[in-house]
């Protein structure tokens, strides 16, 4: 490993200390008298009564309130000289050329530039959803772009939250049907079956948080274009994940909208200390953040 790497990797100086990938993000419904689903382990689901997790001590908020930098937290999420390229038949198109980005824990990071900059393929090769030509992904210290591809799949499914542009809910279920979708994946029929009265209260309080309480039959067709990304975040979510991953989260809609979505996600990285990338090309929603990476020609401007 590279000096260069070593340093950017190594704990920082200040008096914090390294801590784990971040706390989960958890919005708990309150229970309703009755006894609980047979099996069920969920001591969280069963005792909790607040629908906040517990924010550290030197959480990001009280940094932007003492005007302290970001770089004095652990680094979360961390791309070393990645290169990528595309091709288009014969032709060899570049995409990025030796980027390197930290994304510290509990910070709102916004990933902009024009159309073709590479902020969208930045954003996928973060989220494992791609890998880099060259070049090394680490998230929480640990080498992520070379895992197996079954090592990406838990990754997503139990770390990363993760919302586009084009919501990709599944048009034949309902929306809480859509919300509830990540935990039928990662749990199987017979363990999600087992706990599915805590699923179903816990994706109901996530839909009841972004204002679509009132809509969990209805399906995608149904909504509007602000109601199915505000179902896109609470499928997000519902894993309790400790890192949200947004590509162009406000690129199809209006700008009374836009603001509103924006505001969900200000919200939950104020509040739930839920670490966040959002790639845009708005300079608005980009100036919601709490830092700005600009990228051009597919390198990071200085």
């Amino acid at each position: 490993m590279s000096e260069e790497l070593e340093r950017l990797l190594s704990p920082p100086t200040a008096k914090l200390q390294p801590t784990p990938p971040g706390p989960r993000l958890r919005v708990v419904a309150p229970i309703a008298d009755g006894a609980p689903d047979e099996g069920d382990g969920e001591s969280s689901m069963a005792q909790a009564s607040a629908t906040k997790a517990m924010i550290p001590d030197v959480s990001p908020a009280a940094l932007r309130r003492h005007d302290i930098k970001h770089d004095l937290l652990p680094k979360q999420l961390f791309a070393h000289d990645v290169y990528k390229s595309y091709r288009k038949g014969p032709v060899e198109v570049p995409v990025l050329r030796g980027v390197s980005c930290n994304v510290h824990q509990g910070e709102f990071l916004a990933i902009v530039g024009q159309s073709g900059s590479g902020k969208s393929t930045l954003l996928h090769l973060l989220g494992t959803l791609d890998a880099p030509d060259r070049g090394e992904i680490y998230y929480a210290g640990h080498r992520v772009d070379n895992l197996p591809a079954a090592g990406k799949d838990r990754l997503r499914n139990n770390d990363f939250g993760m919302i586009f542009q084009f919501y990709h809910l599944l048009p034949e279920l309902s929306t809480l049907e859509n919300v509830l979708s990540p935990l039928m994946i990662a749990q199987g029929a017979l363990r999600y079956w087992r706990h599915r009265n805590a699923h179903r209260r816990r994706a109901e309080a996530l839909l009841d948080m972004v204002g679509l309480g009132h809509r969990l039959k209805h399906r995608p067709r149904e909504l509007s274009g602000g109601e199915m990304q505000r179902a896109a975040i609470a499928r997000a979510l519902v894993t309790e994940p400790r890192l949200l991953l947004a590509d162009e989260p406000t690129g199809n809609l209006d700008q009374a909208t836009g603001r509103e979505i924006i505001r969900i996600l200000r919200d939950l990285n104020h509040q739930q200390n839920l670490t966040i990338v959002m790639v845009t090309h708005d300079p608005a929603v980009a100036d919601q953040a709490d830092r700005i990476v600009r990228l051009a020609n597919g390198r990071i401007e200085q």
